[in-house]
């Protein structure tokens, strides 16, 4: 009989598989720079997310629905699988089932309904991992702008505001988890998050611009559609003053660094222009190589100062597509309207979680205290 040699590789290792869980409301670029630093410490990043009536049971209601929720962590660019539905407590048998090496968290606190450590049992079995939260921006700071009214966020670095704190926290806030925003954009951050890599020769290079505000699944949706028509999508970010000019009040809810995080994390993007021209030129069009420009269904403005419509030189080069949004019910003047509808529930929520997180900090400094060893 012919002998054979069976050689192994035992250079080869097994990939890591990190587990993530969570609600991912309103999915902002703080959960994706937490998705990002997850999917850092090893090789494939599996994402759970709560349905609703599990985060109405421990949280209180959320913003954005489940199937929203689910559509956008699905489209983070750092994210490799996503389990619906998962159960809010982080368990040794939720890791093993999805065959994942341990769990990552931000470093701030997450409680059950009864005011438990919801990462305890992973934890104690030393299969948990944090990573550094992403200061200046959470959920309830974002709902708290809708509710104001102010414009104070469209400063890099807004100085706290009482006003604020009441709608976004509760008037005796003491929780270091729950802030109104101090959010600083640096070059690092936009280059981690940015892919960093130019369209390859002969490539479509296809482009669509608007403000993109508290990105959600109605732009997802269109920008899907639009990366369908090329080979490179590039998305132009209109600045916050542009922005406020065609919608308003106090639009955007999210200034233009944060935005500009929010769509680089989108899988289907490949390039963000920063501070685009609200009227796009033929000069505008060369200098980036598009070669179609696209538009949602909703109507637009004419330029300010000119008057003149903002797609009209593409139009006339041949360059211009209007595409149909998919889900064109589901817009930011909607997603506002669902949190002032229900002001109430959400203020509630806010002081129930600030109340729980407060709790679990002095019992946390007790048992410190109690543990630290006597002073000689």
């Amino acid at each position: 009989l012919a002998k054979f040699k069976i050689y192994i590789n035992m250079s080869e290792k097994k990939p890591v598989r990190v587990w993530c869980d969570g609600c991912y409301d309103m999915a902002h670029y703080g959960h994706a720079n937490s998705l990002r630093q997850a999917k850092m410490l090893g090789d494939y990043l599996v994402v759970g997310v709560h349905s609703d009536d599990e985060i109405a049971r421990h949280k209180g209601p959320p913003v954005f629905k489940q199937e929203e929720r689910y559509a956008m962590v699905k489209a983070i660019k750092w994210v490799d699988e996503v389990v619906e539905g998962v159960p809010y407590l982080t368990t040794i048998e939720t890791l093993d089932k999805y065959n994942c090496d341990f769990c990552v968290h931000g470093d701030d606190i997450t409680l059950t309904a009864d005011g438990n450590d919801s990462y305890a049992e992973v934890k104690a079995a030393g299969r948990y991992k944090e990573v550094p939260r992403t200061q200046g921006v959470s959920t309830t700071d974002i709902v708290g702008r809708m509710l104001l009214l102010t414009k104070t966020h469209h400063k890099q670095s807004p100085p706290p505001s009482p006003t604020t704190r009441n709608v976004s926290t509760d008037s005796s806030a003491r929780s270091p988890f729950t802030n109104v925003s101090r959010f600083v954009s640096t070059s690092r951050k936009i280059t981690q998050f940015s892919s960093g890599q130019e369209p390859p020769r002969g490539a479509k290079i296809v482009y669509i611009d608007g403000a993109f505000d508290v990105f959600h699944a109605g732009h997802l949706g269109i920008i899907k559609k639009v990366k369908e028509q090329g080979d490179y999508l590039i998305v132009g970010l209109h600045n916050d003053k542009t922005v406020n000019s065609y919608r308003g009040s106090n639009h955007p809810i999210m200034n233009i660094h944060e935005r500009t995080l929010a769509v680089l994390a989108c899988r289907y993007v490949n390039e963000v222009v920063i501070d685009a021209p609200y009227l796009i030129t033929e000069q505008f069009l060369k200098h980036l190589r598009v070669d179609l420009v696209c538009s949602g269904s909703q109507d637009v403005m004419p330029d300010v100062e000119t008057k003149k419509e903002p797609y009209e030189i593409p139009i006339s080069l041949g360059k211009f597509k209007k595409l149909d949004s998919p889900l064109p019910n589901i817009t930011t003047s909607v997603i506002i309207s669902r949190i002032i509808e229900n002001r109430q529930l959400y203020e509630s929520r806010n002081k129930k979680k600030e109340a729980r997180e407060l709790s679990a900090i002095q019992a946390l400094e007790k048992q410190q205290k109690i543990s630290a060893p006597p002073l000689e």
